[in-house]
């Protein structure tokens, strides 16, 4: 039996396929309490580490969670491009892709350490005049989107055979790993898109200490 606090915080391991919206919807009915909310959307193609909040006094400290850096693990997948920068949109192989040398993977993925700028992804949550940037692309309107300021605190490669490519990051609230795996395959002039997104702590909580529901 899931023990489900009536008012506080739920560590939960979203799979792959539900909205973190569906997440919340699912313990809102486990629970019977009416304020429950989340700190920090996961894409459908993502799984992993999802904080709920339960209750009056948890949902208040939403900003608290929302601001803490995340650790992921990403598959990226080399040599191809997609609409949506993840394995779910339109993929286009890259013309003149080749395999790309280890060290001069190495060498890119370092050159993302620290604090640049990044563009949304087009089919991202990011507000235009009111709407929604994916709303905006999904009716053939390039979204004009502003790049942010974002921080790689740390990234790393764990795996890597032509044309997939595993690394571990951390990063600052706001960063777009799926703007990540794209932006590494346009400095490697061959494109990529993610593949496989696992988010596995947020702050000091991590994705082992979770439960499925």
């Amino acid at each position: 039996m899931i023990s489900i606090p009536q008012d506080g915080i739920l560590l939960v391991h979203k799979p792959v396929g539900p909205t973190s919206h569906d997440i919340v919807a699912k313990i809102r009915h486990l629970t019977d309490v009416k304020r429950v909310g989340h700190a920090g959307t996961l894409d459908p193609f993502a799984e992993g580490l999802l904080i709920v909040l339960i209750g009056r006094e948890a949902t208040k400290r939403q900003s608290e969670f929302l601001t803490m850096d995340k650790t992921y693990e990403t598959v990226i997948h080399l040599g191809a491009r997609s609409a949506t920068d993840d394995c779910t949109g339109k993929i286009t192989p890259a013309s003149m892709a080749t395999p790309v040398l280890p060290l001069k993977v190495k060498q890119v993925i370092d050159g993302f350490l620290g604090t640049h700028e990044q563009l949304p992804p087009a089919f991202s949550a990011k507000k235009i005049k009111g709407k929604k940037a994916y709303e905006l692309a999904r009716q053939g309107i390039i979204p004009d989107l502003t790049p942010t300021r974002v921080t790689i605190f740390e990234i790393k490669i764990l795996e890597y055979s032509w044309p997939l490519l595993t690394i571990r990051t951390t990063v600052s609230s706001g960063t777009y790993i799926r703007a990540l795996a794209r932006d590494i395959g346009e400095k490697l002039g061959c494109g990529a898109f993610c593949e496989k997104l696992v988010r596995s702590a947020i702050g000091p909580y991590i994705l082992n200490n979770s439960i499925r529901v």
